[in-house]
C-alpha cells in the first residue's frame, strides 16, 4: 500500500510539474538538456516552445513555483493516504472524521 502511494505522490508531482512548465512555454520535448542554459547566470536569453525568451531571474521564479507545486501536490497524496489508511474498512461517510487530532494534522 505505501509503495503504490509513494508512486502517487511522485507522480502527481511530476504531472504538476510538467503541467506548469508547459503552461508556461516549456514542452516536456523543450526541457530535456535545457539544464546548461536554464542555470547560466550570463544567458539572459533561454527561449521556450514559443520562442518567448527568459531571463536567469524570471526561469528561477518559474524553477521555484514548480518546486512548491511538487511538494503540496505530494502533501495533499499524503492527506488522501491518510484519510484511505484511516476508513480502510468502512466508508469516511459512515466513519465520520471524529478523530481530532487527525483533523488538526491535517
Amino acid at each position: 500500500s505505501s509503495g503504490i502511494n509513494a508512486e502517487y505522490g511522485a507522480s502527481a508531482g511530476f504531472f504538476v510539474y510538467f503541467v506548469i512548465m508547459a503552461e508556461n512555454g516549456f514542452r516536456p520535448s523543450r526541457l530535456i538538456g535545457l539544464r546548461k542554459d536554464w542555470d547560466d547566470m550570463s544567458n539572459q536569453f533561454v527561449e521556450d516552445s514559443y520562442g518567448q525568451q527568459w531571463s536567469f531571474a524570471d526561469r528561477k521564479i518559474l524553477e521555484y513555483t514548480c518546486h512548491s507545486a511538487f511538494f503540496v501536490s505530494i502533501v495533499i497524496v499524503q492527506w488522501a493516504d491518510v484519510i484511505i489508511c484511516k476508513t480502510r474498512k468502512l466508508s469516511v461517510f459512515t466513519q465520520g472524521m471524529n478523530n481530532w487530532v487527525l483533523n488538526t494534522g491535517i
